[in-house]
């Protein structure tokens, strides 16, 4: 071991690590905005800047081809399709009343407690796993990929039918408001003025 990386501690961090803290705040600031924004358009981007933050995440920690795979799935489709659904159902650009349900603290309990059972589960997976940094990759490129589309095929296929339902559902909501727009008011019945009319006739009679 060298003397710098015996010198290098918690209070001692490298640049590395400090753009890593800088970036995770970025993106939790920016998914902070994402839930709590009342425009649909800007939760939309602001969703692009978390996405676009954990794809620098994994730069910084040499994991390129999750990486790169973060930037064209999600940000380059999952946004892109979200944006695309917000214009088929003609979501407001502006300030939306109904983007807020009241059931904040509702969310925000089902929030934490998913947060909590998440980190659990990543800790009870690799509570005795160690990566020798200072050692070679552990993985390349190709085993990546394989393990992706091979073990986690499920999800993906998954997250697939999940976001053509998302776009099947706006296609049919925008015909319908375009249905309810284009169909005229009701037709007077003609049980009304005329008859009115015909009793005036009458009277002057």
């Amino acid at each position: 071991m060298t003397l710098a990386a015996a010198s290098h501690g918690f209070l001692s961090p490298t640049g590395v690590e400090i753009a890593f803290l800088l970036v995770g705040l970025v993106t939790f600031g920016a998914a902070v905005l994402t839930v709590t924004t009342r425009q649909l358009v800007h939760a939309a981007l602001w969703l692009v800047v978390a996405l676009g933050g954990l794809a620098v995440e994994y730069l910084l920690l040499t994991a390129e081809f999750i990486a790169w795979v973060q930037v064209l799935i999600y940000v380059g489709a999952v946004v892109v399709l979200l944006l695309f659904g917000l214009m088929l159902t003609r979501a407001p650009v502006g300030r939306s009343p109904d983007a807020d349900s009241g059931n904040r603290w509702a969310a925000l309990t089902v929030a934490a407690a998913s947060a909590a059972a998440l980190v659990w589960v990543v800790v009870d997976a690799f509570r005795a796993t160690w990566i020798d940094l200072d050692g070679p990759a552990a993985g390349s490129t190709a085993v990546t990929g394989a393990s992706l589309f091979q073990n986690w095929v499920l999800p993906f296929e998954a997250l697939s039918v999940l976001l053509l339902a998302a776009l099947v559902g706006a296609i049919v909501l925008s015909r319908r408001a375009k249905a309810e727009r284009t169909a005229g008011p009701p037709a007077a019945t003609a049980a009304g003025p005329p008859a009115a009319h015909g009793a005036d006739k009458g009277g002057v009679r």
